[in-house]
């Protein structure tokens, strides 16, 4: 596993996402909670989409896909509606120091 500092805490907006590349062609959408922060897959599983131009719904926990409307709970990357049926990838996160890291496989 690697783990890769995304941003200081501080710096992500509550209640949005962002879009942060990896290397290797891995991007993932950032989403920040209050303190607590998710990492997920940016491409939506039905389309190829970026899922960080979508929206955040705090309370469900969820962002929307921006094409098709499908909804990716952002704890387990499971779809909550249609048309995506297959989950995206999650991120473990860990925020050390005020900084925002994500441990992910280098494929």
């Amino acid at each position: 596993m690697i783990s890769v500092r995304i941003a200081a805490l501080s710096d992500l907006a509550e209640g949005s996402a962002t879009k942060f590349d990896l290397g290797d062609g891995q991007a993932v959408a950032v989403v920040r909670i209050g303190d607590q922060v998710y990492v997920i897959g940016d491409v939506c599983s039905h389309a190829n989409v970026s899922l960080s131009g979508g929206e955040v719904d705090e309370s469900a926990c969820t962002l929307e896909c921006p094409k098709h409307g499908s909804e990716f709970d952002l704890r387990s990357g499971e779809p909550t509606s249609l048309p995506a049926t297959r989950p995206v990838p999650v991120y473990e996160v860990n925020i050390v120091d005020g900084d925002v890291y994500v441990e992910f496989s280098h494929e």
